[in-house]
């Protein structure tokens, strides 16, 4: 929907990639996917607070790994598998004390302190239908195509034109778009609408999702 080229990841930045989205026409989305990067939140907050937002589980596993010795890293990942993939969030926030815990007998309270940092906004998927949870973990639907792209331009080694890169870039996404995952049960995005597609209430909205409701 937008690709724009950008110094950095700033709040400044994102902002006026919303706004551009906005002003295209782009109604308040139901979530947002994303790392940690404070700059997409910050501007998130600012043109569309409505949306709800989850942060990315690949780039939390990686923080949260990133503050245990080698040696007991392998164990710490499948307690961090147990907690992403657990089947209710009240089964995931069990397995989320148990690896505190864990952390506490290794010596190792940065990793249980790394994983609770912004718990909420990493078990916002739960609130989604079942079926869509394996999207909305992980930003992996935007890094997956990004990791061959960036085999490209890290040969290029430099484009002289920023205008050429994104011209680059666009045409790699479209190619890889062509191999990207079905959304699993597109049916469900009814249900998704209806709970989630009306964050400012006014008679407006209120007419319209009666006539959503009639459809249904």
């Amino acid at each position: 929907m937008a690709l724009e080229p950008g110094y950095r990841e700033s709040t400044g930045r994102w902002s006026e990639v919303l706004r551009d989205l906005k002003a295209r026409g782009m109604n308040c989305p139901c979530l947002v996917v994303g790392d940690g990067n404070l700059g997409i939140w910050g501007a998130l907050a600012s043109v569309y607070p409505g949306a709800l937002e989850q942060r990315c589980w690949n780039h939390k596993m990686v923080n949260v790994l990133d503050k245990l010795p080698k040696k007991i890293q392998g164990q710490a990942k499948r307690h961090l598998q147990d907690i992403v993939y657990a089947e209710t969030r009240e089964a995931c926030e069990a397995e989320r004390d148990n690896f505190i815990r864990w952390c506490g007998a290794e010596g190792c309270q940065r990793a249980g302190e790394t994983l609770v940092r912004d718990w909420d906004r990493m078990v916002t998927f739960y609130r989604f239908p079942q079926e869509h949870w394996r999207h909305l973990r992980t930003t992996n639907v935007v890094e997956s195509p990004f990791a061959g792209l960036r085999l490209q331009t890290d040969a290029a080694k430099r484009y002289k034109k920023v205008e050429n890169a994104t011209a680059v870039i666009w045409k790699m996404l479209l190619l890889a778009e062509q191999r990207f995952h079905r959304l699993n049960a597109p049916e469900k995005l009814m249900q998704v609408y209806l709970k989630f597609g009306f964050q400012d209430r006014n008679e407006e909205t209120e007419i319209k999702q009666e006539e959503v409701l009639a459809l249904a």
